[in-house]
């Protein structure tokens, strides 16, 4: 079977941190592919007023030099809230063939119980979990259920978010080197975040 790792988010904007992680679970656990899943409506997250259609056009741009590295869509088109559930489905009927590992970081393995249809979850995928170091995570303390559809990768310490990347932009500040070239290309052609050529 194909084995495809998905990593979902805002990538609101994508950047050099994304990446490294998509790398690191593609080499660490031979992954075929990894499709970037820009969310529609990611719970608990705040939209910084771009368009799904742009943070799309972002992902595409900084995958599109990278043979295994591929957008997807399928939330954006879907609309609404976007369970992890749900999505993972759909691509279940999509592509039946497919061996599926869903990439998170290690902070977010500790939440699994909580996710909304976890123990369908486990059944149609496994889970990389991303340990940087320094990040805290209690893998004995969940059900066995979940331990068993876990696997760890190691990850560099990159201190890169969207979230800094945004309020630095805000502040006037370069996020040069943060974001892929074409990415902050994209950014500066389309004016988003505040940013303007010149």
């Amino acid at each position: 079977m194909k084995r495809v790792g998905i990593l979902g988010g805002a990538f609101d904007p994508i950047h050099l941190g994304h990446l490294l992680a998509a790398e690191a679970a593609r080499e660490q656990y031979r992954l075929e592919e990894v499709w970037f899943m820009p969310s529609h409506i990611p719970p608990h997250k705040h939209q910084a007023g771009v368009s799904g259609e742009q943070r799309l056009e972002m992902v595409k741009e900084a995958t599109r030099n990278h043979g295994a590295f591929k957008p997807l869509d399928i939330e954006l088109r879907r609309g609404g809230v976007s369970y992890t559930v749900d999505t993972i489905r759909e691509i279940k009927k999509l592509h039946p063939d497919l061996e599926l590992y869903f990439i998170i970081g290690a902070d977010m393995v500790n939440y699994l119980p909580k996710w909304e249809g976890i123990e369908e979850l486990t059944e149609m995928l496994h889970f990389i979990g991303l340990q940087r170091p320094g990040s805290f995570l209690e893998l004995d303390a969940l059900p066995s259920y979940i331990q068993e559809s876990v696997s760890l990768a190691e990850m560099p310490l990159v201190d890169i978010s969207s979230s800094l990347i945004r309020s630095r932009l805000s502040a006037g500040k370069s996020v040069r080197y943060m974001v892929p070239e074409q990415v902050y290309d994209y950014m500066t052609r389309s004016g988003l975040y505040g940013i303007h050529s010149g």
